[in-house]
């Protein structure tokens, strides 16, 4: 394996942790505040802090802004300019490349895209709304 292909690699792998970020994010922010709302106290806590909430919200509004603008992800772009230096063909042709893409990439029009990610914007500010941060 050439250094391209494993920072290629590492590349997709933090693309991946991103997309598990943003999309997890919501989901434990969520299910974290219905536990304490259902049990009291203050379980889940950090769900709320500040330092938290800010970084899912700015990596869910870089997506959606980034889908408005027509822009491709920069990671992306990364990762193929990297595939592409270590003369590797795309889509990445390794089990587990093939597999993340498979996770990360699908076919369909942007405006598909527009509207999803603009959606799970909005749901991650209703829960911002919902459940504004709590410094401790």
């Amino acid at each position: 394996m050439s250094a391209w292909q494993a920072a290629a690699d590492a590349v997709l792998v933090l693309h991946v942790a991103v997309v598990l970020f943003v999309v997890g994010g919501l989901l434990l922010v969520v299910l974290g505040n219905l536990w304490r709302a259902a049990h009291g106290g203050p379980r889940w806590p950090w769900v709320n802090r500040p330092w938290f909430r800010l970084l899912h919200g700015a990596a869910i509004a870089t997506v959606v802004l980034q889908a408005w603008a027509g822009i491709t992800c920069p990671l992306t772009d990364l990762e193929w300019w990297l595939r592409a230096q270590a003369g590797q063909a795309m889509p990445a042709q390794g089990f587990i490349e093939l597999w993340l893409h498979r996770l990360l990439f699908f076919q369909a029009p942007p405006w598909v895209f527009v509207l999803v990610y603009s959606a799970f914007g909005l749901a991650v500010a209703a829960a911002w709304w919902r459940w504004p941060p709590q410094r401790p």
